[in-house]
């Protein structure tokens, strides 16, 4: 499920405070662990599932994927790769070239999820078309 809320760069942020492992010790107002909604919010979320996509296929650079995702602004993109491997999906490499070299990887754990999200991706793509005819009957019959 997306939301809109994953769009939002402050619920980020929210999120980067609130989700903690249990054997971290916490501070009042911070969650002892991520609920299952804040783990599937940040793996089906609007950036997310295109980025581990990308980055199961084989190590990807930023530029990489700022030029496959589609309207991913730099911003975004940086916070949204940050959280992914906070949340030890993603694993960074950083070579000591100039410029510097990037490459994200997907861990063991993100590439045992890429079976599902192809499945998430395949069934949006075939259904799509038909998502966007029954929001124009509903949008035709309920406008007021």
């Amino acid at each position: 499920m997306m939301s809109q809320r994953n769009s939002d760069v402050s619920a980020l942020v929210a999120a980067e405070l609130t989700c903690a492992a249990e054997n971290v010790p916490f501070t009042p107002g911070q969650a002892r662990a991520c609920t299952v909604r804040e783990v599937l919010d940040r793996v089906g979320g609007k950036w997310s599932i295109g980025i581990l996509v990308a980055a199961s296929h084989g190590p990807v650079r930023f530029t990489e994927l700022e030029r496959h995702i589609e309207g991913i602004s730099r911003r975004m993109l940086t916070l949204t790769l940050r959280n992914l491997e906070r949340d030890g999906l993603l694993h960074r490499t950083v070579y000591p070239t100039v410029p510097p070299k990037v490459e994200y990887t997907a861990t063991p754990m993100a590439l045992e999820l890429y079976e599902s999200l192809v499945a998430l991706t395949s069934w949006a793509e075939r259904h799509r078309r038909a998502i966007a005819e029954a929001r124009t009957r509903y949008d035709a019959q309920h406008a007021g």
